[in-house]
């Protein structure tokens, strides 16, 4: 130990004299192109090429706008084209369902091939590549697919081996539910267009051109030692003013020279983005899910206008389930969970886009199917203030009673309030004020509403009719547990922002009253659940659990709403009594929502927060991946979308960095025998954080303040006192279990132990 501390010292010391090598993106950069560039996913084939009503199931490409996703044809490669802000927009479903529509797509074929391709996705530089087998004379093809990071452009390049082969392409756009489908050609470049002007509140239109860069044709042989490029372009109205005219002057007037800048900016965005951090764990399974996760939702999510629908930017049907919406009451918020902490703010920024749109509406349900002040959310949103379930149908589901003035909201009350978590942990992460003055307004109403909705009875606020489940008690469910724990949320983040903010101060008096005189939990006792093929005549122990509702709905046999309030609501921690992390752990145990595709986003950093074994957590989060997920990053058999991208990075950085309500915990819920490293991940006061464990012993801790806030930390080395360098070289000393120290804006701390 002695040694190791020495060594530490050393090399903190040896890192402050030389702040570019620890601050620098190369180092960064180099870190990331280690752990990044191992990483693939395989496709032993590629899917059939139909249409899908929930996840696609091939390999997914894209750049946060557009998207493609592969799948098998007859003697070729289909790539279905997709769009972030391709949508019918219709506020009433009796006009017709609105939501994400497909567009169309771009059919590569190699007629006389046997059919069946081995598919590789390579992470870091965000290539696809097929392999085409041979046929007896040795003939096969390389297909090589990106879209590209800088511009809504598909781009597969071909290459033929053993004998030249026949290949065809062709662009093809998705007709029928009263869309126009105006389509052409003109030379080598075919163009289509899909618009939606007929029954709608907003117009939308996306246009694409294709063009064979190599080849003067649709059709053309494919020669040995030459390649061909397929380009194609898209682009939308709510882009441009003009798409059709765009993709097809980008067509007409692309080169080799173009295609060469277009790959090397490509590159570059993808470096980067695997430069804002990374983790290190030594752990294959693991360690490719993370990435494979962050892969995906770099390609899903980055248009700040138009955030991934349900099921993200690969909609392969006009009927997609749901309507394909942002559903309100967790699915939209899940997929963003990870992101925060894996400092990729460009990619969850999108969130909130759709619930700002829908916020004149909101406040007119408030005000018109309540009677109260703020914001009242329903189930499911579209972007541009849409509302895809205004008058769904009787489906046997939804029924009249679930309705408000047209509204579909379940009974629930929480929507608006759940709205507010991912707000939180983008706050928390960064203190970005201009963040706050954007969003504030929407935390402000959302407080207003709960102040209003809220009854004080016998000394405390407790919550009417407002069910935890959609349609539970029949709406008679009384104070649920997740909506107290996401009001708490609420009027912390309305009081923290105001403050910083320097606004509604008049308010504070009533937000705190609430925080103090808001019920609490309730609880009570359950069998824990039998173990595979246990025997059923053997009674299991029973444990104190949280209940669901003060009165009403007790429990839910699926789902992961007991544990909601845990996770991402953020009731409980760490700091929490031990009381309650004992209930929480016993909840966990009894609810053992390990495999729910309904809400293990929620499951696994709820089990992390509340200390529950490392070791359970790392075996059930590898035996979750290995009979459950599907090789593009998606779960097999889920019907609920990208929600689950979340769960390996969220869980694994909340594992190595917490920083729960301010408190810097540096692998505190990790197998102390288990090596890892990480860089650059992203803790709450902005500040970003490095670590490292091996042998059983933190080595080294360094952060970056952002904003110059004060830093508290759980000392990484409890028996010993810790020496703290500072950016320009000065060094103080820190001792304690826990301890704080100030920073300024921009600054560098390294700290080791003495």
């Amino acid at each position: 130990m002695q040694t190791n501390r020495v060594l530490a010292l050393l090399w903190v010391f040896w890192l402050s004299a030389h702040p570019r090598l620890f601050s620098a993106d190369e180092s960064l950069v180099a870190g990331s192109r280690r752990v990044v560039s191992a990483q693939k996913a395989v496709f032993g084939s590629l899917p059939k090429g139909k249409p899908s009503k929930t996840v696609a199931d091939g390999p997914l490409l894209g750049n946060g706008d557009m998207g493609v996703c592969i799948a098998g044809i007859e003697a070729g490669q289909r790539f279905w084209l997709c769009k972030n802000d391709f949508w019918k927009l219709a506020h009433d479903y009796k006009t017709g369902p609105a939501g994400p529509r497909v567009f169309g797509g771009l059919d590569v074929t190699f007629p006389g091939l046997p059919g069946g391709a081995k598919t590789e996705q390579h992470f870091y530089d965000a290539v696809t590549t097929s392999n085409w087998a041979g046929d007896k004379s040795g003939a096969g093809v390389e297909v090589r697919s990106w879209v590209s990071a800088t511009e809504n452009m598909l781009v597969v390049e071909l290459t033929a081996s053993g004998r030249d082969v026949d290949a065809e392409v062709k662009l093809w756009v998705q007709e029928g539910n009263n869309s126009e489908t105006p389509q052409g050609g003109q030379g080598a470049v075919q163009w289509v267009t899909r618009k939606f002007s007929r029954d709608v509140d907003i117009s939308t239109e996306v246009a694409c051109a294709m063009k064979p860069l190599g080849a003067g044709a649709a059709t053309f042989k494919l020669k040995v030692g030459q390649s061909v490029t397929i380009l194609t372009a898209m682009q939308s109205a709510f882009k441009s003013r003009t798409p059709l005219d765009d993709v097809r002057k980008r067509m007409t007037g692309i080169g080799p020279a173009d295609l060469a800048d277009l790959r090397a900016r490509h590159a570059a965005w993808w470096r980067d983005y695997w430069a804002k951090s990374y983790v290190e764990i030594g752990d294959p399974v693991l360690e490719q899910r993370y990435y494979l996760s962050n892969y995906v939702m770099a390609c899903a999510s980055r248009d700040p206008e138009f955030p991934p629908p349900l099921f993200g930017t690969w909609t392969t049907t006009d009927t997609p389930g749901w309507e394909g919406d942002y559903h309100l009451n967790y699915n939209h918020m899940a997929p963003f969970y990870g992101l925060y902490s894996s400092n990729h703010i460009e990619q969850a920024d999108p969130y909130h886009a759709p619930i700002l749109d829908f916020l004149p509406r909101a406040q007119w349900y408030a005000k018109n199917a309540q009677n109260v002040r703020g914001a009242y959310y329903p189930v499911g949103i579209g972007p541009k203030g849409i509302e895809i379930t205004r008058n769904y149908p009787d489906d046997g589901y939804a029924r009249p009673p679930h309705f408000e003035k047209e509204g579909l909201f379940y009974f629930q009350r929480s929507n608006g309030a759940y709205c507010l978590v991912n707000v939180a942990m983008r706050w928390y992460a960064t203190y970005d004020k201009d963040y706050a003055k954007k969003l504030y307004p929407l935390v402000r109403d959302i407080a207003e509403f709960w102040e209003d909705y809220l009854k004080f009875e016998e000394g405390r606020y407790v919550i009417h009719r407002d069910s935890i489940h959609e349609r539970s008690g029949n709406g008679n469910d009384f104070n649920s547990i997740v909506s107290l724990a996401l009001v708490r949320n609420a009027l912390e983040l309305a009081l923290d922002m105001s403050h910083a903010l320097g606004t509604d101060t008049n308010r504070h008096e009533k937000w705190q009253h609430i925080l103090a005189h808001l019920s609490t939990w309730t609880y009570q006792e359950m069998s824990l659940p039998r173990e595979k093929n246990e025997d059923r005549n053997i009674e299991k122990p029973k444990v104190k659990v949280f209940r669901y509702t003060e009165k009403g709905t007790p429990w839910w046999r699926n789902n992961t709403l007991g544990i909601q309030h845990i996770y991402p609501a953020g009731a409980i921690g760490l700091d929490s009594s031990k009381e309650e992390l004992e209930v929480s752990r016993n909840t966990i145990d009894v609810r053992n929502g390990w495999f729910d595709g309904n809400g293990m986003n929620s499951f696994y950093p709820a089990a992390v927060r509340v200390g529950y074994d490392p070791v359970v957590i790392i075996a059930k989060l590898r035996e979750m991946i290995e009979t459950k997920a599907a090789p593009n990053g998606f779960i097999r058999g889920n019907p609920h979308g990208c929600e689950n991208c979340s769960i390996v990075p969220n869980t694994i950085n909340e594992m190595l960095c917490m920083s729960h309500k301010g408190v810097l915990r540096l692998f505190p819920v990790w197998p102390k025998n288990k090596d890892a490293r990480f860089a650059n991940l992203r803790a709450w006061g902005a500040f970003l954080v490095s670590a490292e464990l091996r042998s059983g012993e933190i080595q080294s801790v360094a952060i970056t303040s952002e904003q110059g806030r004060s830093c508290t930390i759980q000392n990484p080395w409890p028996d010993h006192k810790v020496t703290v360098i500072r950016g320009d070289g000065k060094t103080e000393t820190a001792s304690g279990p826990r301890f704080t120290i100030e920073t300024k804006i921009g600054e560098k701390v390294l700290f080791a132990p003495q």
